[in-house]
């Protein structure tokens, strides 16, 4: 693994912010203990780093927990649309995180009143998803994943469960059948659109996620039903059609590959962190405690893109002009040891950031809704397959290459088989 502190700074673009000892945030090693880098980026720089996003594009990392509840507080000074973003002349075609800072007419981006009506359409659209039924059908499906493997005694739990099962419910939430070729191949599309792997093409995958979802939503049209497409076509705010879609696609995404990972790495900490193991008293730390400590030391979603400064300002000592782009180090900042400094996280504390903070973080009740998908995951896997253990050493686990999602590449498992 790359040692942190030798990490090659690289030349900035003529005309960007001042990046002296800038750190690549592409193609780096350290992906498997990112707290390395983090650590050595607060050590050299404080709470705002920074760093070079692919084809050495500057940017700002903010990774103190303070420093990021003001910039997600402060729409006025650290706005949303990407159009502001002073590098867009550097920015080629086919850069890969274009998925991520093209802009879009969604709420993603939008400020302001505007926002505020869509993420009120997307909010009363959520309402209506009962958590009773969407815990009852989330062990439906889990119940049929874990048919599928439970008489082979053995699983990779990444692939057959933690991903499908989200996915399914979600996409049944949206009102499209939760299986199938169609919607298999959507989720893999907004796969490489999130978490492009080598040899992906995320902006085609892009592109074929808005036309499913186009269709979906033409259908919905026609034939409305009791799910979240058909109430955000019904809410009075009477979005058109692209904004809809854009919408959508916003939820779906955050819906899935997020909690997908929320569900395997509990999973993992269930089954390599003794503290979880039975204790002589017959009892365990619960799986709530579990999900929740893995959103302060695992938070699915490590860095997300971004904010872009409205004017001249000062964050963390550091000057950012308008016009630049802020990372919203979220992992870093769960673990900023400003809020920690004994390295203790609380299992009851729930004021980490892993649903980002301020108007624009996830519109509520999705948060809800995501806890009630991951939970009831982990507790019927464990209910099912008691005596569920790791098919390999803990230390052979490893995760996907990736600076924005924390995820295991897999998790296989073995349990004693189960005649259906």
């Amino acid at each position: 693994m790359t040692d942190t502190g030798s990490l090659a700074a690289g030349a900035a673009p003529a005309g960007c912010p001042a990046h002296a000892g800038a750190v690549r945030l592409a193609g780096l090693e350290y992906q498997q203990t990112p707290s390395q880098l983090y650590r050595a980026l607060r050590r050299e720089h404080g709470a705002v780093a920074p760093v070079l996003l692919d084809g050495d594009i500057p940017a700002w990392l903010v990774l103190g927990y303070s420093e990021l509840t003001y910039v997600t507080s402060h729409d006025e000074l650290f706005a949303r649309d990407s159009r502001r973003w002073n590098q867009w002349e550097n920015i080629p075609a086919d850069w890969p995180l274009l998925p991520f800072v093209g802009y879009q007419p969604s709420v993603l981006f939008t400020e302001g009143e505007e926002h505020r009506r869509r993420a009120g359409v997307i909010t009363q659209a959520l309402e209506g998803v009962d958590q009773f039924e969407l815990a009852r059908d989330c062990e439906q499906i889990a119940d049929r994943l874990i048919a599928s493997f439970a008489g082979s005694g053995e699983a990779e739990l990444m692939s057959a469960y933690a991903h499908a099962l989200p996915m399914r419910a979600v996409v049944q939430m949206c009102g499209m059948p939760h299986s199938g070729t169609d919607t298999q191949q959507l989720v893999d599309d907004l796969r490489m659109s999130l978490d492009a792997a080598e040899g992906d093409d995320p902006v085609a995958a892009y592109t074929r996620v808005a036309e499913r979802i186009h269709q979906l939503v033409r259908e919905k049209r026609e034939r409305p039903g009791p799910d979240i497409t058909s109430r955000m076509l019904q809410h009075p705010a009477g979005l058109a059609d692209e904004e809809i879609v854009q919408d959508l696609i916003s939820v779906i995404a955050a819906a899935q590959q997020p909690t997908a990972n929320w569900i395997c790495n509990t999973l993992r900490l269930l089954l390599t962190d003794e503290r979880f193991a039975l204790n002589v008293s017959g009892g365990r730390l619960s799986v709530g405690e579990a999900l929740n400590e893995v959103l302060w030391l695992d938070t699915p979603t490590q860095n997300f893109i971004g904010r872009w400064a409205v004017r001249d300002t000062q964050l963390g000592g550091r000057l950012i002009r308008a016009g630049d782009c802020l990372v919203l180090g979220l992992a870093a900042a769960n673990t900023d040891p400003q809020i920690w400094p004994e390295s203790h996280v609380g299992a009851e504390n729930a004021a980490h950031l892993s649903f980002s903070n301020g108007e624009h973080r996830c519109p509520y009740p999705a948060p809800l809704l995501a806890d009630v998908m991951a939970r009831t995951a982990v507790e019927t896997l464990l209910e099912r397959l008691p005596d569920l253990v790791l098919a390999v050493e803990p230390e052979q686990l490893t995760w996907r290459p990736s600076i924005w999602m924390r995820g295991l590449t897999s998790l296989p498992v073995r349990f004693t088989p189960v005649v259906q």
